[in-house]
């Protein structure tokens, strides 16, 4: 590792972020393991891990012993990166409703609150009133204080540009513009970054997902609309105004026509098609379909997860609505793949369980436009793609500026029951 500074201040600076980012990849180290990692000599490898404990990152654990049982000499120091030193929140806000997760400084998840709007379109103060109380409840089951929180990674079902702001080009988007940041700073006092859910779904998925390690990576979230998160070579596309995986002008594609979502498809599609299709009204007909009869249930209305439920017990008319719809989606990827050359595609977000039953169509589709189609899958991170997306975006900054930040460990203690 090569290390250089002009100043002995920023020398070890740069000693001291090159320790911290070892230590954060794994477990626990002795200067002798610290050394062989780094380079650096063993005095200033004691002496950066002794300001590192100092600052509140580090924590000393007992002596580690030789194996043999027999000591020569001091028993090595072992040295171990504080996980509690602070926490991060996470932020999913979505239309439906909005989800808060707290994670140490390892993204283990330590607590979880959902809260649902009563309106998209409610005030701003109402649903800013309902994030708070996810937020707080969160808080409250990982058992930590706000005091304990370094920083917080929003999602919100919008583009967000390089400076943190939404374009008001869609109605859409800019119900989302209701101050988000804004509010969780002045609440909290917390560092807030504002991120697009698509773009928090592939980096979630890049950390610990299907696609992770995978350098060329498309994540669609299977929900309303039609939005990818897109990674080259490891590095999310934002675009000029954060609009990159915004599909658009879809009416242009034959057999797509819409931006509407795998959710809203397959919901909208399984409606028409109980509206118009044969109904049992004569002595002899056929009985009813399975959507027919949720349908009935639920006064005419159908949830995209009745119609997976539909289809999987054996409902023709749910089996093929999922196949019209996996064929959508099949010629979008095939677009997408035809501009940006993507290894993987996964589809994520709360339906993504269910979307399984699309591949086999979906990928013959896709096959049929491209000789050589991308790999497509499907995430095992369920609903929890976007909020732990969230956490990775407030741990990123929260290892680029670790130094220059305070270790929140005594918030956290606080906040303990």
């Amino acid at each position: 590792m090569e290390l250089t500074a002009n100043t002995p201040q920023q020398l070890r600076h740069t000693n001291m972020a090159a320790v911290l980012s070892v230590m954060r990849r794994a477990g626990s180290f002795t200067g002798t393991e610290l050394i062989a990692e780094t380079g650096l000599a063993r005095a200033t490898v004691i002496a950066v891990c002794d300001d590192l404990i100092a600052a509140g990152w580090v924590r000393e654990l007992p002596a580690r012993r030789p194996q043999s049982g027999v000591q020569k000499g001091r028993p090595a120091r072992v040295f171990e990166f504080d996980a509690r030193a602070g926490l991060v929140v996470g932020l999913d806000v979505g239309v439906a409703k909005t989800t808060a997760v707290v994670a140490d400084l390892r993204g283990a998840i330590l607590g979880r609150a959902t809260e649902v709007f009563g309106d998209f379109t409610a005030p701003a103060a109402e649903r800013l009133d309902t994030m708070g109380k996810a937020v707080q409840s969160a808080l409250e089951s990982a058992g930590a204080g706000q005091d304990a929180v370094l920083v917080a990674g929003v999602g919100i079902a919008a583009p967000v540009d390089n400076d943190g702001g939404i374009p008001r080009s869609q109605a859409f988007w800019e119900n989302f513009d209701i101050g988000v940041s804004e509010y969780l700073q002045e609440r909290y006092g917390w560092t807030v970054l504002l991120g697009n859910d698509a773009n928090l779904a592939a980096m979630a998925e890049h950390w610990m997902g299907t696609g992770e390690g995978v350098g060329d990576l498309a994540v669609m979230l299977a929900g309303e609309r039609i939005g990818f998160g897109l990674m080259s070579s490891g590095e999310l596309l934002h675009g000029a105004t954060g609009r990159a995986g915004e599909v658009g002008a879809l009416e242009l594609v034959s057999g797509v026509g819409s931006p509407d979502g795998i959710a809203a498809l397959v919901r909208t599609l399984a409606t028409e098609a109980v509206a118009t299709g044969p109904r049992a009204t004569r002595p002899g007909a056929a009985a009813p379909s399975l959507l027919a009869e949720f349908a009935r249930k639920d006064k005419g209305c159908l949830s995209a997860e009745q119609v997976f439920e539909a289809a999987a017990r054996g409902d023709k008319t749910a089996v093929s609505v999922l196949d019209a719809v996996a064929r959508r989606m099949g010629r979008v990827i095939a677009l997408l793949a035809t501009f940006l050359d993507p290894e993987l595609v996964v589809i994520g977000g709360a339906v993504a369980a269910s979307s399984a039953v699309l591949l086999p169509p979906l990928r013959e589709e896709l096959a049929s436009f491209m000789s050589a189609p991308p790999r497509v899958e499907v995430s095992p991170l369920g609903d929890a793609i976007v909020t732990l997306g969230a956490v990775r975006l407030a741990l990123n900054h929260v290892e680029d500026r670790a130094l220059e930040l305070v270790p929140r460990a005594a918030g956290l203690r606080r906040g303990r029951k």
